[in-house]
C-alpha cells in the first residue's frame, strides 16, 4: 500500500539519492535545502512510501505574488525510482502536492516542463495543469 507523508530529516539519504536520478549526479547544496523545506516557511517535500521504503517524493516551492493576493505554489521536482513505476506514486505526489497547495491556501499550482520533459505533459494534464504559454530563463550562477 502507497503512503504519502511529509518528509522528515530520517529521509535525507533517500531523497537525496532520489534527486541523483534526476540529473545523474549529486547535487552539493541539496541537502541544504532538504533542510529549509522540512520548516514548510518557503516549500515543503512530500515523500511516496511502499512497504516501508521511501519511493518517490515531491518537492514544492511557496511564491508570493501580487496577482493572487497572496501565494501561489510551484512544483519544482517530482522523482519515483524506476523500479517503483507502476505503483502510481507520481500521480498520488502530484494529487498530495495540489491538496497541500490548496490547503496552505495557495491560489494557483504550477510547474515547468523543460524540452526534455514536455513528453510529460498528458500526465500533468490528467491532474488538472494546463499549458498556458512559455517560459523564458536566464543563468545567474553556475553550479553551487
Amino acid at each position: 500500500m502507497l503512503k504519502l507523508r511529509l518528509a522528515r530529516d530520517s529521509d535525507k539519504t533517500c531523497c537525496l539519492e532520489l534527486l541523483e536520478t534526476l540529473g545523474g549526479y549529486a547535487f552539493p547544496g541539496a541537502a541544504k535545502i532538504f533542510e529549509q523545506l522540512l520548516t514548510e516557511q518557503r516549500g515543503a517535500l512530500l515523500v511516496a512510501e511502499h512497504k516501508e521504503t521511501v519511493i518517490g517524493m515531491v518537492s514544492v516551492s511557496f511564491n508570493l505574488a501580487m496577482r493572487y493576493e497572496g501565494e501561489y505554489c510551484q512544483v519544482e521536482e517530482l522523482i519515483v525510482d524506476p523500479s517503483a513505476r507502476g505503483l502510481k506514486a507520481g500521480g498520488a505526489l502530484v494529487q498530495a502536492a495540489v491538496d497541500l497547495a490548496r490547503k496552505r491556501g495557495c491560489k494557483e499550482a504550477g510547474l515547468y516542463l523543460l524540452p526534455s520533459t514536455e513528453h510529460n505533459q498528458p500526465f500533468y494534464e490528467k491532474y488538472g495543469f494546463e499549458k498556458v504559454g512559455s517560459e523564458m530563463r536566464q543563468v545567474l550562477s553556475k553550479g553551487s
